[in-house]
């Protein structure tokens, strides 16, 4: 398995595929998947598949100003490579990433997978009070 940022890799039939079911963007269209990623920095993660090709098996993206924020978002693994470090070393590719180190603050949602984030570092936002979102779930529906 390896990581990869180059954008000319990423197989955006499979990322939007999989986005367009993904609990936190139902429905999302395919050109608002390829925007979200022109503007994000992207991690794919690739395995040889039965032909010794490489296939993209995950995806995360960091939207960020590359000086003091970044927000981490669509991270996923496809199911039959869960379990073996496939997110777990994109995520640290992307803690390394040149282009993001000395930021202030990181952030992402997630509802299910705190155990991976908090294994390398993640923690609860310290101050829920001070946290505030503006949302439209219902934006791909429409």
């Amino acid at each position: 398995m390896r990581c990869s940022f180059d954008a000319q890799e990423l197989d955006l039939d499979l990322i939007h595929a999989f986005l367009s079911g993904a609990y936190w963007s139902v429905g999302i269209p395919r050109d608002t998947v390829e925007r979200a990623i022109r503007g994000s920095l992207c991690v794919g993660a690739y395995a040889p598949d039965e032909r010794g090709a490489d296939e993209q098996i995950g995806f995360a993206r960091v939207v960020t100003d590359r000086a003091t924020f970044a927000y981490l978002a669509d991270v996923f693994v496809l199911p039959a490579h869960r379990g073996r470090g496939v997110a777990r070393a994109m995520l640290t590719a992307l803690h390394a990433h040149p282009d993001l180190q000395g930021l202030r603050r990181w952030a992402l949602f997630t509802r299910d997978m705190q155990p991976v984030y908090a294994s390398l570092g993640w923690k609860p936002y310290p101050h829920p009070d001070r946290l505030m979102v503006r949302e439209d779930p219902g934006v791909y529906s429409r």
